[in-house]
């Protein structure tokens, strides 16, 4: 099993659309490991985004990241990562299939609702930036059973 980083941004919450898209990734198999509802300090946000410190938007994306609050999470499953990038589409809304995130709910340059890790690595980075190890759930739900073949399930415990 592999773990992501979900970021619901603030025009998510101002459109009132976390619950909808939290539920997709829970309906595709997906278990909600961490859950939070938190502003995101300066700090973390130049961590978060370093590798576009010299890029020109990356002030804005700063001010517009910690301007209001986010819900942060941290989802399980297997291949999570490329699953929910597959989920939230292109980055673009006006670029994203129909049927993705960002594809239904987004037209938007600036503003595409949701961050996903983009590798495994940089998930294990991310949930370590926005959660306390006590933060995290480890649980096996009724429904993996269902989902997944036995020998892809974690030992229970």
């Amino acid at each position: 099993m592999e773990r992501t980083l979900i970021l619901f941004k603030p025009d998510a919450l101002h459109r009132g659309l976390v619950g909808r898209l939290l539920a997709r990734f829970e309906e595709k198999g997906l278990k909600i490991c961490g859950l939070k509802l938190m502003r995101i300090s300066k700090e973390l946000a130049h961590k978060h985004y370093e590798a576009h410190k010299e890029k020109p938007f990356f002030a804005g994306l700063v001010r517009y990241m910690t301007g209001s609050p986010v819900v942060a999470a941290v989802l399980e499953g297997k291949g999570a990562v490329a699953v929910v990038r597959k989920m939230m589409g292109a980055t673009f809304g006006f670029d994203a299939e129909p049927g993705t995130i960002r594809g239904d709910f987004s037209c938007s340059t600036s503003y595409n609702l949701v961050h996903g890790s983009d590798s495994p690595g940089a998930a294990a980075r991310e949930i370590e930036l926005f959660f306390s190890p006590e933060e995290l759930q480890d649980w096996t739900p009724g429904y993996f059973r269902l989902g997944y073949d036995p020998e892809e399930l974690p030992a229970q415990g």
